[in-house]
């Protein structure tokens, strides 16, 4: 594999190089040479999901600006069935470097990967073990369960809850972390704060079946609220945009936790938003395309696994709440950071990133 991997990116750099790519060590920047095409493929949620699908077009527009030699554009996918030849129209554009966005792209990248194996790509939340594939995924379970352990002990009715998109890894990956901070919290303090919304154990929970329509995620919202939880961190892309509003809405009845992207950066919600479990997609984005537009390797394995020691997961301020949230509350989920990086606490998931 790894011998296909120097072959694979070598004949990517001869093309390049063969296309008028500037030297290593240029930026390229105002050079008037043959611009450098990263094309990106959203999954399903759309480019203003305020969330993962926003964040990797926030990378890009970011590499743009470090290299204005580079050229980006997207796609967005509508179905699941668009995957696949808006791959391969960017394939077909001779793109330098194309980025699928989602663990749901995951079969289709492959696909495209393999029958274009001289085609650099690059995706977001999955690694389909492809040579020309480089893979940039996040062990959010680590900063979840920071936030499961605070929403535990920012809980007045004893209740928290937690619910999904799809079962699938960089949806679960969250909910397992959540829970298991949540569970944490009730060891250390002696509490038993419920957790609602999944069973890590079973891997069964709430779901909306979807990453798009809000009026799901404010129907399965309802429902934790109705049996109780008082803090509900919804894993679902733009659907949980119909949690935070309706949070909003509910006069501090019940509060929430974003995932992906701060939700006071990306969302009208946020007075209603505790904290945010971010994924640093835009950062890893970024490095991606800048070091492949520079002519540097981009090795399918190990890839990216964003952690909190590297900073590539963490937790975002408090915002709106930073003065309701008790000080020895955020010393404790500052102490569990920096216990999970030194390794002193262990964060385990069924669906942490395979290296």
């Amino acid at each position: 594999m790894r011998i296909a991997s120097i072959v694979a990116v070598g004949g990517l750099a001869l093309t390049a190089a063969a296309c008028g790519e500037a030297p290593k060590d240029d930026n390229n920047a105002g050079s008037g040479g043959k611009k450098f095409s990263a094309c990106m493929v959203t999954d399903v949620g759309g480019i203003d999901d305020k969330s993962f699908n926003t964040s990797a077009w926030k990378g890009l527009q970011d590499a743009k600006a470090a290299n204005d030699n580079i050229d980006i554009k997207f796609v967005a996918s509508k179905a699941e069935a668009d995957y696949e030849p808006n791959l391969t129209q960017y394939v077909n554009q001779k793109c330098d470097f194309i980025l699928a966005v989602g663990g749901l792209m995951q079969n289709a990248t492959s696909k495209i990967a393999k029958a274009n194996p001289n085609q650099e790509f690059g995706i977001v939340d999955a690694n389909p073990g492809d040579a020309n594939v480089y893979p940039m995924q996040f062990d959010t379970a680590q900063a979840a369960f920071q936030a499961g352990y605070l929403a535990a002990g920012m809980s007045k009715s004893g209740k928290v809850g937690t619910y999904g998109g799809l079962p699938i890894p960089p949806v679960t990956i969250f909910m397992d972390g959540f829970v298991d901070g949540v569970k944490y919290y009730n060891t250390t303090k002696g509490k038993n704060i419920q957790a609602l919304g999944w069973n890590k154990e079973t891997q069964k929970g709430s779901f909306t079946n979807d990453f798009a329509k809000q009026d799901e995620g404010k129907k399965v919202s309802d429902a934790l609220v109705a049996q109780g939880a008082d803090i509900i961190m919804p894993v679902a892309g733009g659907s949980g945009l119909g949690t935070t509003a309706a949070a909003k809405a509910s006069g501090g009845k019940y509060s929430t936790i974003w995932v992906d992207v701060d939700g006071c950066v990306s969302t009208p919600d946020c007075s209603a938003i505790i904290t945010t479990v971010v994924k640093n997609i835009p950062e890893a984005v970024k490095e991606a395309v800048v070091k492949a537009a520079a002519g540097d390797k981009l090795p399918a394995k190990p890839g990216f696994v964003g952690t909190l020691a590297n900073t590539g997961v963490s937790i975002a301020p408090y915002h709106d709440f930073d003065s309701k949230v008790p000080a020895e509350l955020k010393a404790e989920v500052d102490k569990i950071k920096a216990d999970i990086a030194a390794g002193t606490i262990t964060v385990t998931s069924k669906a942490q990133p395979t290296k």
